[in-house]
């Protein structure tokens, strides 16, 4: 059973990224604010949840939200800045949007930077205890799923309607038989050996 709140605040804020292993594409973080009488049997971590389930609950979260925003940072920006902060510029941006100011934000996992002074606290597998981090982590899942599925039109050679960028099998054989695109993370280890390719 997921947790409500971690504050005692009513504005409690909860965000997490997707996308971060991933080989191309952007980081993707979302923030949601719950009402405080939200309840949802399925609503989980969204690794914990299958595909069919995230977009089940996508419009259930963003109708029954008291606010939610959503935010990519992308390949250009994760190589200059880093993939980790990259992934709190994400939050960072995602809370940004959000109509309502937080009280409180509550972050998965253990890494986080102040944001406008406002109180938080990182929780190590926080998508797993608390309901608006599991629902910021289905809004962020879905929004670059999306994405993702949008640009595999472009270069369906990679199959990133299947594998999203992550450095499957399959994605990494793409890249060692056809190079990277604009798309690729270009500050990762793109094939395991790195094999030399022309960047």
């Amino acid at each position: 059973m997921l947790l409500k709140n971690y504050s005692n605040k009513i504005l409690e804020c909860g965000t997490d990224e997707a996308g971060r292993g991933c080989l191309a594409g952007p980081v993707t973080a979302a923030a949601v604010i719950l009402p405080q009488d939200f309840l949802n049997e399925i609503l989980n971590d969204s690794k914990q949840l299958s595909e069919k389930k995230r977009d089940l609950l996508q419009p259930i979260i963003e109708t029954e939200a008291l606010t939610f925003g959503v935010a990519h940072i992308f390949e250009d920006d994760i190589d200059t800045i880093n993939i980790l902060n990259a992934s709190i510029l994400a939050m960072h941006k995602s809370i940004n949007k959000l109509n309502r100011v937080p009280e409180y934000i509550i972050v998965d996992g253990n890494k986080f930077k102040p944001y406008n002074n406002i109180p938080f606290k990182t929780i190590v597998k926080g998508d797993s205890k608390y309901l608006s981090i599991a629902a910021a982590s289905v809004l962020a899942k879905t929004h670059r799923d999306l994405y993702m599925d949008k640009i595999h039109e472009e270069f369906p050679m990679y199959n990133w309607k299947q594998n999203k960028g992550y450095p499957t099998k399959e994605h990494r054989e793409a890249i060692k038989k056809y190079g990277i695109t604009k798309y690729h993370r270009k500050s990762f280890r793109l094939l395991p050996e790195q094999l030399k390719l022309n960047i």
